[in-house]
């Protein structure tokens, strides 16, 4: 059912001081930021043969429920998503955000075991790289790319130290309009990598360039995950969990281009961007996206009443609170939806 309430209701709401989600959590501000950049994405895509995207976007998350709760860390009340509906267009930028929450969350949630099962094992964050693509090539860059993975795969240096990994890519835009896609790959390696089967940054490129086989030397990053001077407390592998889990497009990119942004949805149509295996093989579930799980309502929450709602407003670009009789019409669609 539509998110989107009769206009005589919308229309008669009237607050001297209106009351935003900000001002209640000023943490939750991503919210008023990602749908901003969703209402973008939405118009670039009016009126070109993504308009049913579109309109999808233009549905997502229009209004939230949140519940309080208590941080068990601090003691302190905060607000914890209860209701919401999500488009699930790939480059909704609220979408791709709370995709990548879900990610992290899994992923976080599953190292515990992980590392009791591997005590001895380490984590390695790779990125590899080729040069930038015509946007109008990327599909078949990425798909080269994709092959030169599986066969490096199968390389004596990564068979014998790699016992899982979790491997996503990215693609950013070239001041050109060019994209350039790149891998970044978090890997459990096995103790004997650090002793006398250690391979260096040099060795790492010469792989890709072989398996890419490419006629260049290809920019690639191999760093153990460790503490660094100067960290401020965060883990250093929670550190890599939010380097490999993030966007697929920066939304800044998205938003830049009309042109970009529908050549880069017509490339990149059913292409997979996340990927596991070994030891890792499933971790993410990246098969398994409900509004539930977009809500991580698994982490701590339950989908029972909400205390506040809050409406998104186009022209404010924010989430405003909306009264009890707007609310309660929202919660019974929602939940008949």
């Amino acid at each position: 059912m539509s998110n989107i309430l009769p206009r005589s209701w919308t229309d008669s709401l009237r607050y001297d001081t209106p009351r935003y989600l900000t001002d209640y959590s000023p943490q939750d501000r991503p919210w008023d930021i990602h749908r901003a950049q969703a209402q973008q994405v939405e118009g670039l895509y009016q009126e070109t043969v993504y308009d049913r995207l579109a309109g999808r976007i233009r549905g997502c998350t229009g209004y939230l429920g949140f519940g309080w709760e208590v941080d068990p860390d601090t003691g302190e009340a905060r607000l914890k998503l209860k209701l919401a509906r999500f488009c699930r267009v790939r480059h909704c930028p609220v979408c791709q955000w709370r995709r990548a929450l879900m990610w992290r969350a899994r992923f976080l949630k599953a190292i515990p075991l992980i590392e009791a099962r591997h005590p001895t094992s380490k984590w390695v964050l790779l990125t590899l790289t080729v040069r930038n693509c015509p946007i109008t090539d990327l599909r078949s860059t990425l798909q080269h790319m994709n092959a030169a993975w599986n066969r490096m795969r199968l390389r004596k240096e990564f068979a014998s130290n790699v016992q899982g990994w979790i491997r996503t890519t990215e693609v950013t835009r070239g001041r050109d309009n060019s994209a350039h896609p790149h891998f970044h790959v978090l890997m459990l390696m096995r103790p004997s990598y650090f002793t006398h089967n250690y391979v260096k940054q040099e060795r790492w490129a010469e792989l890709w360039q072989e398996c890419a086989r490419l006629d260049y030397t290809p920019v690639v990053d191999i760093r153990i995950v460790k503490a660094r001077g100067g960290d401020s407390g965060e883990s250093p592998l929670r550190r890599a969990v939010m380097e490999t889990l993030k966007y697929s497009v920066k939304p800044a990119d998205l938003i830049l281009s009309r042109d970009w942004l529908l050549e880069m949805t017509s490339q990149v149509y059913k292409l997979k961007f996340v990927a596991s295996g070994g030891v890792l093989r499933g971790v993410l579930r990246e098969n398994e996206e409900s509004d539930e799980d977009l809500m991580l309502l698994d982490e701590g929450g339950d989908s029972g009443d909400s205390v506040l709602h809050f409406e998104w407003r186009r022209q404010a670009k924010r989430y405003v609170e909306v009264m009890d009789r707007i609310s309660e019409f929202v919660h019974l669609n929602m939940e008949a939806g």
